[in-house]
């Protein structure tokens, strides 16, 4: 059973009801003897410094707040709970309005363990400096920047060429992140617990244009071939700068994105096509 004495509450900055929610459920807290802290998800240096000695984390606001929580929380193995306000919610867990009615059964132990992979990210530092390391819960993009001119993207596996795509990008994602950008440039949908990677390109032109499902233990290298800069997009929000001849080499994490749930555990599949129409 899990105990919970500490809790973090990371909110969406640019949404006043998440802050209203955030100190709402602060205060709810600490009225049952729990600590709980504040922060914003867009601050992701300064969660990740108070995140220890955490037991639970609630990300409130939407998908977008969630993949920042797990960047706070990652390598951390510390659960999290979020709290839709937005349209969406994939990975959200309760309303908003709800939030207040089930949280104490979360605290009291009930709920499960939903354990989901990620990505990890290897880009070329700038300016000579080493590869910077990367983790990501969605998805990495490689893609065209400003400029709206395709990019060749030679893509590998395992060591072994597969193609070169000329396109506007290649996504790499997990089973999360199949139902996002992946979803939308024609890829399948994964089961969330499935530990499988999926590669496809991003509007193709003249070149392979299918999606490849790929074993856990795949390591995916996509060089660039641009006359302009390309960018590395990783969950959405990190986006770095690629020169032409960058290469960006994905692989499963190590470490993985632990969410407390409240909802069975097939919940899954009776809320797939409501939650794909837009619809909680």
């Amino acid at each position: 059973m899990m105990s919970v004495k500490r809790v973090g509450i990371l909110y969406h900055p640019m949404k006043k009801a998440a802050y209203i929610k955030a100190t709402e459920l602060q205060e709810f807290l600490s009225s049952r003897g729990v600590s709980a802290w504040l922060c914003s998800a867009w601050e992701t240096g300064q969660a990740s410094a108070q995140v220890d000695g955490t037991d639970l984390v609630l990300s409130i606001g939407g998908d977008g707040t969630i993949l920042r929580s797990a960047q706070a929380v990652v390598p951390r193995q510390i659960p999290i709970t979020g709290i839709n306000l937005g349209q969406l919610g994939f990975m959200t867990e309760l309303s908003a309005a709800e939030a207040l009615d089930k949280l104490p059964a979360l605290l009291a132990g009930d709920g499960w363990i939903d354990e989901r992979a990620m990505l990890e990210v290897e880009a070329p530092g700038a300016d000579g400096e080493p590869a910077r390391l990367c983790h990501a819960l969605n998805d990495a993009v490689v893609a065209r920047g400003a400029v709206a001119r395709m990019v060749s993207i030679e893509a590998s596996i395992d060591g072994q060429p597969l193609t070169t795509y000329k396109a506007d990008g290649a996504i790499v994602a997990t089973a999360t992140g199949s139902t996002g950008y992946s979803l939308a440039a024609g890829g399948p949908i994964l089961h969330p617990q499935a530990v499988e990677l999926v590669l496809l390109p991003v509007m193709p032109h003249l070149s392979f244009a299918h999606s490849l499902v790929l074993p856990s233990t795949a390591t995916v290298r996509l060089r660039v071939s641009t006359t302009h800069q390309a960018m590395l997009s990783v969950d959405g929000h990190t986006n770095l700068p690629l020169a032409d001849g960058a290469i960006v080499i994905v692989k499963r994490s190590r470490h993985t994105t632990r969410f407390l749930r409240a909802l069975p555990r097939t919940s899954f599949y009776g809320s797939l096509e409501q939650r794909l129409k837009g619809k909680n």
